[in-house]
C-alpha cells in the first residue's frame, strides 16, 4: 500500500470521524421528527374529540345542520382538514371543512365518533407541523457540529502544521547524514514526546556513525603505515644486505691498497736517505709519505667499521672514536664548505664496543651535516666536543643548521621517524644509536644549541667495569 502525506491522512481521518457524526445527527433528527408526528396525531384525535363532543351538544337536526357548524371552526393551521363520516353509510362523506386553498399536503389523522350520531370525526392537520417544530433543534444541532468540526480542523491544521515543520527537520537532517555530514544533529524542541524520543535515538544513531567512521578511518590510517613501515623494513633489508657485500668487499680492497701504498711509503722512505737525491726532493718525498700513510689509515679506518666485529666491549676512549669518524668524513666537508671544531677534553676510557660507537657518532655527524646543507648558508660549522663529567664520559655533536622543530622533538628516537625527505632518510639511525646506548647503561639526547642548531649527545659510565645490558 503506498504511502500517503500526513497532511492528506489526517483529512481522511477527519472524514472518516465526520462520517459517522453526520449519521448520529441524522438518526437523531429523525427520531425526533418521529416524535413530533406523533405528538401531532394526537393533537388531530384530540381534536377529532373535541369537535364530535361539540356535535353531541349541539345535536345539529340533520346534515344540513353539519356544514354551517364546520364552517364556524376556526382551524389552527392553513392545511387542517376536517371530514365528518356517516358510519351507517359505509362512512360518506357528510360534511368537509379544509384549509386554503390548493394546499396540498401529506396529512396527520386524527379519528373521534359522535354518540349522539352515527358520525365519525376525522381531523387532518399537516405533517409540516411535525417539521417545523423539530427545525429549531435540528438545526442548533446542526450549527453544534458545525462549529465543533470548523475547531477540530483548526485544532488539526495547527497540529499538523507543528508535526510537518518537526517531520521535515528530521528529513533534512536524514538527508544531511546520508550525505556523508555526521556532525551531531541540534537538539530541538519537539511537538510530541515520541518525536523527542525519536529525535534523541536520532542523534544517538549519528553519534555512533562517526565514531564507526572514525574508528575505521584510524584502522585503515595504522594499517597504511604498518604497510609503510613493512615497506621500509624491506627495503632495510635489502640495503643491510647490500652494505653486507660492500663491507666485505671493501675490506678485499683495502687489503689490496694498502699493500701498494705500504710499498710507495717505504720506498719514499728509502728514497728520502739515498744521499744522492737532491735536497730539493726531500720535500716532496716527504709529502709522498704523508699523504700514503694517510691513505693506510683511512683504509685501516674503513676496513675497522666494514669489519664484523663481536660485540664483547672493550676499553675505548672517546676520542679515538672522534679521530676515526673524522678521518672518514673531513675530505667531504672541506667540499661542502663545512668548518669543523673538534673539542676533546675526555681523558677516561668507557667500556663499549668502538665500532658501534663509531655508527652512533657517525649517525650524529651525518644529521648535523645534512642539516647544515639544507640551510644553504656561507658559514656552516660543525662542533664535536668530548668531556669528562663527574663519573661519566660524554660526547658532543652540534651544528649552526635550522635545529629540529619543537613538534618533532619527542619523537626524534622513535623508529622510522625521519624528518626528511622520502627516500632520503630511513628514520632508523637514531633508533638504532638509542638502543647502543642504552645497551651500554648510557644516556642519549638532544636539545637545542647554543648558536641555535641541533646539539645531540651521549653519556656512558667510566670505567674498565662496566658490562653491557642486552634489551
Amino acid at each position: 500500500m503506498a504511502a500517503r502525506p500526513l497532511r492528506e491522512q489526517l483529512i481522511l481521518a477527519t472524514l472518516v470521524m465526520l462520517l459517522p457524526l453526520a449519521t448520529m445527527l441524522a438518526w437523531a433528527g429523525s427520531v425526533t421528527y418521529r416524535k413530533q408526528v406523533a405528538q401531532v396525531g394526537i393533537e388531530a384525535t384530540a381534536m377529532a374529540t373535541l369537535i364530535a363532543a361539540h356535535i353531541d351538544e349541539s345535536k345539529p337536526a340533520g346534515e344540513a345542520d353539519v356544514s354551517p357548524f364546520l364552517q364556524r371552526l376556526r382551524l389552527p393551521d392553513p392545511g387542517t382538514s376536517i371530514t365528518i363520516l356517516d358510519r351507517s353509510r359505509d362512512g360518506k362523506v357528510i360534511a368537509v371543512k379544509k384549509g386554503a386553498p390548493g394546499y396540498v399536503e401529506e396529512a396527520v389523522t386524527g379519528r373521534a365518533e359522535a354518540t349522539g350520531r352515527p358520525w365519525t370525526v376525522v381531523v387532518g392537520i399537516p405533517a409540516s407541523q411535525a417539521w417545523w417544530r423539530t427545525e429549531d433543534s435540528y438545526q442548533r444541532a446542526l450549527l453544534l457540529a458545525a462549529i465543533a468540526t470548523v475547531l477540530m480542523l483548526i485544532a488539526e491544521a495547527f497540529f499538523v502544521r507543528r508535526w510537518t515543520s518537526a517531520l521535515h527537520k528530521f528529513e533534512k537532517t536524514a538527508d544531511r547524514v546520508g550525505a556523508g555530514d555526521l556532525r551531531t544533529p541540534p537538539r530541538e524542541p519537539m511537538p510530541l514526546l515520541e518525536l523527542e524520543h525519536l529525535r534523541d535515538a536520532f542523534i544517538g544513531m549519528v553519534d555512533n556513525l562517526r565514531e564507526a567512521r572514525e574508528a575505521i578511518a584510524r584502522q585503515v590510517e595504522e594499517e597504511r603505515q604498518m604497510r609503510e613501515e613493512l615497506q621500509s623494513l624491506q627495503q632495510q633489508i635489502i640495503r643491510q644486505e647490500r652494505l653486507a657485500a660492500i663491507g666485505v668487499l671493501l675490506s678485499g680492497i683495502a687489503h689490496e691498497l694498502n699493500n701498494p701504498l705500504q710499498s710507495i711509503s717505504g720506498f719514499a722512505d728509502l728514497l728520502q736517505r739515498d744521499p744522492e737525491v737532491k735536497p730539493a726532493a726531500h720535500a716532496d718525498l716527504a709529502l709522498i709519505k704523508k699523504e700514503s700513510m694517510r691513505a693506510s689509515a683511512i683504509i685501516r679506518n674503513l676496513s675497522r667499521f666494514s669489519r664484523q666485529q663481536g660485540t664483547d666491549p672493550a676499553s675505548v676512549y672517546l676520542r679515538d672514536v672522534v679521530a676515526s669518524v673524522v678521518e672518514l668524513r673531513q675530505r667531504r666537508f672541506h667540499e661542502q664548505g663545512i668548518t669543523l671544531t673538534v673539542d676533546d677534553t675526555s681523558i677516561d676510557p668507557t667500556r663499549a664496543v668502538f665500532t658501534e660507537l663509531q655508527q652512533v657518532l657517525l649517525n650524529f655527524v651525518i644529521n648535523a651535516e645534512q642539516s647544515l646543507l639544507e640551510t644553504h648558508a656561507a658559514d656552516k660549522r660543525m662542533f664535536i666536543r668530548t668531556l669528562d663529567v663527574e663519573d661519566r664520559v660524554r660526547l658532543e655533536v652540534e651544528d649552526t643548521g635550522p635545529g629540529v622543530p619543537p613538534q618533532h622533538e619527542g619523537k626524534l628516537f622513535q623508529p622510522f621517524f625521519t624528518t626528511k625527505p622520502m627516500g632520503e632518510g630511513t628514520g632508523l639511525g637514531l633508533s638504532v644509536s638509542y638502543g647502543i646506548v642504552r645497551s651500554f647503561n648510557g644516556t642519549i639526547g638532544y636539545r637545542r644549541g647554543t648558536a641555535g642548531g641541533a646539539l645531540f649527545y651521549f653519556e656512558l659510565p667510566k670505567g674498565e667495569g662496566v658490562r653491557r645490558i642486552y634489551a
